[in-house]
């Protein structure tokens, strides 16, 4: 025999030698055998086999078949791609006939397209049983090797452990591809099922939602009827609100009627609507609930915090809502004085609001001055000085939080006044009414006069109107004067009541070009 040849060589050699027909009929009909197969038909006849080969067991068992399986896979995909290829050369041949050839392009066109899908169909089906024959070949091919050669006792130490070490490293790279995919299932599905109780939750407060909308038509149906025995031509004006209703996503007005509401059944109330602090002051927007009075109970809260909030919470829509009326008129003041011509109902409707106003001489300049919003924080601030944070006895008897006197009006008379002091402590049907009258005494009594000057001159500056800016113009209120303004300015920012300044109602429309 040749020497530096391979064993299969070695094997085909001495097929030569000892003349086996079997083996020359295989290469003649080109058919190559394995080295298995060519080891199993010499020990068939009987042919001593060579104990020293250069083929590893990993290689010759292992290595072999899988580059074997690789080229038939290979084989598959170059005859595959090439039908495909040779397919949509076909169609686009196929396409231009039908372009240039106007009589009967159209039908061999399609013709043509039916005997290429047929073709290609052919072609993959054909492909299925090389690829069959490849994988069944390459696990014959190994399991063959493997046990003749532990049958032939051919496997040395070394390659056992290299054949074990192999099995156990694709047994672990399995374990770990399994864990990894099921862990990422079960990830999957806490996502998914957290997704749907988020879902859930929503549809639940939506619902909640439209119950309580309900709750709140049926309440606000009430006070509005005995409203009408009381006075029967103020109601007139009100019958044109629920034509205000744009969308549905407008929140409509909740007034609540003088039940003697506790302060449990607030709270109740805020949390089933939603009304939280916190939001309001993110959103900028609060939800026009109108309180008619205070609870009677409300200084029985012992959380200091949580009873300033709820006065707060029954005070701040009350505020905002009067302020949007005034940018209401405001507006509606700049579109006339901008007009040439003016309409007798524009001329009845400004003599209205010079009386209102307190404005003589048919001053439009001061007209403008007056008519401007209080800020949100001020409002709340003397508010809560005033009333005791809503715990007052003018307060609860007489909604007034504002503790504006009178001389004339009904009022309600104060425990320690003294013997030449004839006021009183202006009463109020309403909490709403008591924040009008605050409004209206700001924006025309004289003694406000520098409060209404330096926030015209931030309004023609185009600065905001703050609070905090405006205090100090506020010291003719009370007896205390300075010391006075200084309470203000401190209950505004232990509160963080600046955070309200530019709040609006839900059910709103933004104003815009409020400059005169």
């Amino acid at each position: 025999m040749k020497k530096n040849i391979s064993y299969r060589e070695k094997l085909l050699e001495l097929s030569n030698i000892y003349k086996i027909s079997e083996i020359q009929n295989y290469i003649k009909r080109k058919k190559n055998l394995t080295t298995s197969q060519l080891e199993h038909i010499l020990k068939k006849n009987n042919v001593p086999i060579p104990k020293d080969h250069n083929v590893s067991f990993f290689k010759r068992s292992i290595s072999n078949p899988i580059s074997k399986a690789g080229k038939g896979v290979s084989g598959f995909y170059s005859e595959t791609t090439g039908d495909v290829g040779r397919f949509f050369k076909k169609t686009k041949k196929g396409a231009t006939g039908l372009y240039d050839d106007t009589t009967g392009g159209v039908g061999n066109f399609f013709v043509r397209l039916w005997r290429n899908t047929g073709n290609i169909g052919i072609g993959i089906l054909n492909t299925f049983p090389k690829v069959f024959s490849t994988v069944t070949g390459f696990i014959s091919n190994a399991l063959v090797d493997t046990f003749s050669s532990f049958y032939t006792s051919k496997v040395e130490e070394k390659q056992t452990n290299k054949l074990v070490k192999g099995f156990g490293l694709v047994v672990f790279v399995c374990a770990i591809g399994i864990i990894f995919f099921t862990l990422k299932e079960n990830y999957n599905q806490n996502n998914s099922e957290l997704v749907q109780i988020d879902k859930d939750k929503s549809k639940k407060i939506e619902k909640k939602a439209e119950e309580k909308k309900d709750i709140e038509k049926q309440i606000e149906k009430k006070p509005k009827k005995k409203v009408e025995k009381i006075q029967p031509k103020k109601p007139e004006p009100k019958k044109p609100e629920p034509k205000k209703e744009k969308s549905p996503s407008q929140v409509t007005e909740l007034v609540l009627p003088n039940l003697n509401i506790k302060t449990e059944t607030v709270l109740s109330l805020f949390e089933d609507v939603e009304y939280d602090l916190k939001t309001v002051r993110y959103q900028k927007k609060v939800k026009p609930i109108y309180f008619t009075q205070f609870p009677k109970d409300l200084n029985e809260i012992k959380d200091t915090q949580l009873k300033k909030e709820t006065f707060i919470k029954i005070v701040l829509p009350l505020v905002v809502a009067e302020n949007e009326k005034i940018l209401d008129d405001r507006m509606k003041l700049k579109k006339i004085t901008s007009k040439k011509m003016t309409t007798d109902k524009e001329k009845s409707w400004l003599r209205l609001k010079l009386r209102e106003y307190k404005v003589k001489n048919s001053d439009m300049k001061e007209l403008a001055k007056r008519m401007d919003t209080i800020p949100v924080s001020i409002a709340l601030a003397q508010a809560a000085k005033e009333s005791g944070w809503g715990t007052s006895r003018f307060a609860l008897e007489g909604n007034a939080i504002f503790g504006q006197w009178t001389w004339t009006g009904q009022g309600i008379e104060p425990l320690n006044k003294g013997k030449h002091e004839g006021h009183k402590i202006l009463r109020f049907p309403i909490l709403r009414a008591s924040v009008k009258a605050y409004k209206n005494n700001l924006n025309t009594h004289k003694g406000y006069s520098s409060f209404r000057e330096k926030r015209s001159s931030l309004r023609k500056r185009n600065k905001k109107i703050k609070g905090l800016d405006l205090t100090d113009t506020l010291d003719r209120y009370a007896q205390t004067g300075k010391e006075y303004t200084e309470i203000l300015e401190q209950i505004i920012k232990q509160n963080n009541l600046s955070d309200f300044e530019t709040v609006q109602l839900t059910n709103s429309v933004i104003k815009k070009d409020i400059q005169l």
